[in-house]
């Protein structure tokens, strides 16, 4: 039986109900989904930020610690909005709790829009730590505030709609990790998180363009910098038609009832 994307009223209840979980689930674990995202950040800033930076002269007009924040910030962004939504659909899945929402009843826009909205507040608790960091220990904040909460929903938004996708395909634990071993974390690291793309051979520049994820840290960069090698319009336009894409295709496996009754 397919869930209905146009339920004949809505469920905010159920809605923010739904919101609330996903919340008290991450605060649940925080030791596990908040802390490791901003240690490992010092981490990189330490090792990459100083030790190896202070032999760079500067990129973009910035000390190579400040240019390493902001793709430092996406990183952690596309990882933990990835993981959060994916694993929390598929546990949902696994333990038959996912029924219970059917069972309500929300509509597909409700149990989508309640997983993505609680990725979305998560990756902003992230990414607020880690500009922290940026502010107290490489003293390097964002210059373009809207540019810098938007490009964090868009992406956000993005990649939690892609772990949900994954988290309805996998039928085993470990196939979530498929997406993010051989596809986001090889395109995060060369996609400009620890090098500009003028840094680059040219025959790697024109790699980045087949990059989705180049454009996310190029735009995020320039709330920070100022500057971006690509226009600014080409990178949130690229952005926001991905998020478009899998924020539908989301959408409709749930609105099928893809897996969510097996």
């Amino acid at each position: 039986m397919a869930v209905s994307i146009e339920a004949p009223a809505h469920n905010l209840i159920g809605f923010w109900t739904l919101i609330k979980r996903e919340l008290i689930r991450s605060l649940k674990v925080i030791n596990q989904v908040i802390w490791p995202p901003v240690i490992t950040t010092l981490l990189y800033v330490f090792v990459f930020g100083f030790a190896i930076g202070n032999r760079i002269a500067s990129v973009q007009g910035v000390h190579y610690a400040q240019f390493l924040i902001p793709g430092l910030i996406m990183l952690q962004v596309i990882d933990s909005s990835y993981g959060e939504c994916s694993s929390s659909v598929f546990q949902g899945r696994f333990m038959n709790s996912i029924q219970e929402m059917l069972i309500a009843p929300m509509s597909a826009l409700e149990i989508v829009g309640g997983y993505l909205i609680g990725s979305l507040v998560r990756a902003f608790v992230i990414a607020v730590l880690i500009t922290l960091i940026g502010i107290f220990v490489v003293h390097t904040a964002p210059r373009n505030l809207p540019l810098y909460f938007g490009t964090i929903a868009l992406v956000s938004l993005l990649f939690s709609a892609l772990g949900m996708i994954f988290g309805l395909l996998s039928d085993k634990f470990d196939h979530i990790a498929i997406l993010t071993t051989f596809v986001i974390t090889p395109l995060t690291f060369v996609g400009g998180v620890f090098t500009s793309a003028t840094m680059l051979p040219p025959a790697l520049r024109t790699f980045e363009l087949f990059n989705p994820i180049f454009y996310t840290i190029d735009a995020f960069r320039r709330s920070y910098t100022g500057e971006s090698y690509l226009s600014l319009e080409l990178s949130l336009g690229t952005i926001v038609l991905l998020t478009v894409a899998a924020v539908g295709i989301a959408l409709r496996m749930t609105a099928v009832g893809y897996k969510l009754r097996t």
